[in-house]
């Protein structure tokens, strides 16, 4: 199954669509729904992107003005609600991200890659400190997770399980490298060592076009 390149990419598009199918809102009450339930913690959300995220939605025939209110001397309010096509492409969208796995290039992943241009001790130093900070989200991951289970159904808090769960899942792999890299059992981490201590490209390794080592 492949996805759809999309008219709308922000996810936060996503989220106003799936919001709308309950009940048409205007702008600024969409973001504050999207608040108080937490939604904040995996998406980027602030009033201005918001209101820009509704235009494009109507200007592509997702979500139409449902209504406008006037209440006293306030400014109006205008109202949004989802169309048919919108609640296609919702569920069309929400289809594709849950099936299918994509690529997405984290930064830690990218760091790893060119971590060789360190000594093994400094990687060790700093893998420790992520490691401690590691320790201490998923400390407090848990703890807001095991108060939010008291009021909201389990239903509603999975993408909250599921950070958890990956913050929990990267700690256990630091640790277990990090054990690597001090017992020296980490196969290449003595000629990775020796690069750094004696500035000669470890033998066996292919050397970079030109002649000059930059790295293991």
């Amino acid at each position: 199954m492949a996805t759809k390149r999309r008219k709308l990419g922000n996810p936060l598009a996503l989220a106003v669509m799936v919001l709308l199918t309950e009940r048409p809102m205007h702008p600024y009450e969409i973001a504050q729904t999207l608040r108080r339930r937490g939604k904040d913690t995996s998406l980027k959300i602030n009033y201005g992107s918001l209101y820009t995220v509704v235009q494009n939605l109507e200007k592509h025939g997702f979500v139409e003005v449902a209504d406008v209110q006037r209440q006293g001397n306030r400014p109006e309010r205008t109202l949004y609600g989802i169309t048919d096509a919108g609640r296609d492409e919702a569920t069309e969208w929400m289809s594709d991200l849950l099936a299918v796995p994509v690529q997405e290039y984290p930064i830690f992943e990218s760091a790893l890659s060119l971590m060789a241009v360190l000594h093994p001790d400094e990687v060790a130093r700093l893998l420790e400190e992520r490691l401690d900070t590691l320790v201490v989200q998923a400390a407090s991951a848990r703890g807001g997770l095991e108060k939010l289970y008291e009021t909201l159904p389990r239903l509603f808090l999975v993408e909250t399980e599921y950070k958890l769960h990956m913050v929990e899942a990267e700690a256990a792999w630091v640790r277990g490298f990090l054990a690597e890299i001090k017992s020296g059992t980490l196969p290449g981490v003595k000629e990775w060592r020796a690069f750094h201590e004696t500035g000669e490209f470890p033998e066996g390794y292919p050397k970079p076009e030109g002649g000059d080592a930059g790295g293991p």
